[in-house]
């Protein structure tokens, strides 16, 4: 229930259920596949304070929500009534070749990038602690501990075939079935027979071809295509009495004999291309290589073209037993880490302060969203330096050749997943290397030239003021609800209240965490999260008072209500309290808009004092009809 209402927004914001075709989430962002986005409302989104931002990329409705997309996801499902929101891939594909080559791959690989990234993880730290003799490859903790990291690689068909199937459209399970056979014992003993000297499989007279498919990528997805292909042939053409038994049948007599007579083979071969490919771009110079990665990954990131990059990484750990290109994205990822830095120690709104510090700790640990989106991308210097800094560590990392023995998100992780069984070389400490440089120049690039300089001798706006008849006064004045400073409702920092958009009034800074009623009437609305509330006064006036700025974020949390919906309340009665440190400590901007709702019931919404400071109970609002 917690992301309930953040839920509801997003659907209503992407055009409603029946506008969804498919909606899966990845790290940080819903991916939604739309029948028309030109129904989503993406200024609505943008400006939600739990919508991080909106990107539409590779076919793709993206909504950034940050680490708790998981949560939002799972809400999301449950609100819409979508059951699974995986989709079943039967619309129409749209847009050019590498918008729908770049969703199939997302599809695929994003149900289960996490745990592939947690067992590249594990991996990563056997290989550290074999290399500082922690452990010995003999122990039985290190036995357990390798088949936790390598089981989901060494089954990799298995889970892709499951992934792929659900995202063609077909049953599942048969194409899980399929990757099954391309890994059973039975053919990977005739495998090893086969080496050994042993006469190969024969199918009609016609020799099969045997590879070891274990870790492999491309095979099982062109199986699954198949699959899923004659499974939409024959599975309307069946009796429907016996199809639930004859589709899969059928599906599975033809597409593993074809698997491993021809897709295989030929599928392996495409993977040695590939693998073949990459290496003669990378040895062509490894320095501009990683150059290059370094400088534009957070762009492919933006745009969802990222994607088109991991099965080359996973393909060439299946082919090759390592990959160069996973550690030219550490540096890309920690640039924009020192970028948000930079930000943090430089800005003195409290505000971007608070986001900046959490994406700093998010980008770390691989997840960049929250910082390119909410912190570097918005300002463009701090995300520029973020990508240079990440082409000068890329650079480094490639001219010495740091090499990936297993997949991860590139992170302050990879530093475990670079390290030989050999341990420590020249590689490993460029890592290091290229990583400081990374972070360091980014976060001094951003704090000496990143944000606009802040004149000190600016002082706020004088609060507009107005000469009204104290007659006039006496008989629509709204009340102070607050003690604190007043500022015009034009300085809150918030573009939604600023614009007078949620209706006229003005703002005030708070230096009393309580909230009075500033009117006689009913309380028409209470918050969930207790930031804020709405009034319906007696002389017909409606009142909103939201303390703070994305203070629902805080989801309730230093927030006590003192009154419920409908409740009758009388000026000077309490209604909330909040306490001031603790939301300053937690990164958000108190400045509270108090509003007249329906100011279009009025000739006008006026200050009623002079004064720079307030206290509750205190003229604040004449309304003029």
């Amino acid at each position: 229930m917690k992301y309930q209402a953040l839920s509801e927004e997003i659907l209503q914001g992407v055009g409603g259920k029946a506008n969804i075709s498919s909606v899966i989430h990845c790290a940080t962002r819903l991916r939604f596949k739309l029948k028309d986005s030109s129904k989503a409302d993406t200024a609505g989104l943008k400006n939600n304070p739990g919508v991080i931002m909106v990107v539409e990329s590779g076919g793709q409705y993206q909504v950034v929500i940050g680490n708790h997309v998981g949560d939002v996801y799972q809400s999301l499902l449950s609100v819409a009534g979508l059951g699974d929101g995986s989709g079943d891939g039967s619309d129409e594909q749209k847009g050019s070749l590498l918008a729908r080559l770049i969703d199939v791959i997302s599809g695929i690989f994003t149900p289960f990038i996490g745990v592939m990234a947690a067992s590249g993880i594990l991996k990563g730290l056997l290989s550290l602690a074999l290399a500082l003799n922690l452990i010995s490859e003999e122990s039985g903790l290190y036995k357990i501990l390798f088949v936790a990291s390598d089981a989901l690689f060494y089954f990799l068909p298995v889970v892709l075939g499951y992934c792929a199937g659900k995202k063609f459209g077909g049953n599942a399970f048969t194409t899980m079935i399929i990757g099954a056979a391309l890994v059973h014992p039975l053919m990977l003993a005739a495998l090893t027979a086969e080496q050994s000297g042993a006469a190969p499989l024969h199918v009609f007279g016609v020799p099969v071809i045997l590879i070891n498919y274990s870790s492999s990528v491309i095979p099982i997805i062109f199986a699954a295509w198949l699959s899923c292909l004659v499974e939409r042939t024959v599975h309307t053409r069946l009796p429907g009495a016996i199809r639930n038994f004859t589709t899969p049948l059928l599906c599975l007599v033809i597409t593993i004999p074809l698997t491993f007579m021809v897709i295989g083979p030929a599928a392996t071969w495409l993977s040695h291309l590939l693998a073949d490919g990459y290496l003669a771009i990378y040895q062509f110079s490894p320095t501009f290589a990683g150059a290059f990665i370094g400088a534009f990954w957070q762009v492919c990131v933006i745009f969802g073209l990222h994607w088109s990059l991991v099965p080359i990484m996973i393909n060439n750990l299946s082919v090759i037993g390592s990959d160069t290109l996973l550690p030219l994205l550490m540096p890309a990822v920690l640039g924009q880490a020192g970028a948000t830095l930079g930000v943090m120690l430089r800005t003195r709104d409290a505000k971007t302060k608070g986001i900046a510090a959490s994406a700093f700790s998010a980008s770390l640990f691989g997840i960049t969203e929250p910082a390119v989106y909410g912190i570097t991308l918005p300002n463009r210097r701090p995300f520029i330096f973020g990508c240079i800094g990440g082409a000068m560590g890329a650079a480094v990392l490639g001219f010495w050749h740091t090499t990936s023995y297993s997949f991860g998100m590139p992170s302050i992780f990879t530093f475990s997943q670079v390290v030989p069984k050999t341990g420590f070389d020249a590689s490993v400490v460029a890592s290091f290397a290229g990583a400081v440089i990374a972070l360091v120049f980014a976060a001094v690039a951003t704090w000496l030239f990143g944000l606009p300089a802040v004149k000190a001798e600016e002082a706020p706006a004088p609060v507009p003021q107005a000469v009204v008849n104290p007659d006039l006064l006496a008989k629509t004045q709204i009340a102070s609800p607050m003690t604190g400073a007043v500022v015009a409702l034009v300085q809150v920092p918030d573009e939604t209240f600023a614009s007078g958009l949620l209706g006229k009034g003005v703002g005030i800074q708070p230096t009393v965490g309580r909230v009075l009623s500033p009117v006689n009437g009913t309380v028409a609305s209470l918050f969930r999260t207790r930031h804020a509330i709405g009034l319906e006064a007696d002389n017909g006036a409606e009142v909103l008072i939201h303390v703070g700025i994305d203070t629902v974020k805080l989801d309730g949390l230093h927030f006590t209500a003192h009154v419920s919906q409908d409740d009758r309340v009388s000026v000077g009665d309490l209604l909330l309290e909040f306490d001031i440190d603790a939301i300053r400590a937690a990164g958000y901007d108190l400045t509270t808009p108090v509003l007249v709702s329906n100011s279009d019931d009025y000739i006008d919404v006026l200050v009623a004092s002079q004064q720079s400071e307030v206290t509750a109970g205190d003229p604040l609002l004449a309304l003029i009809k």
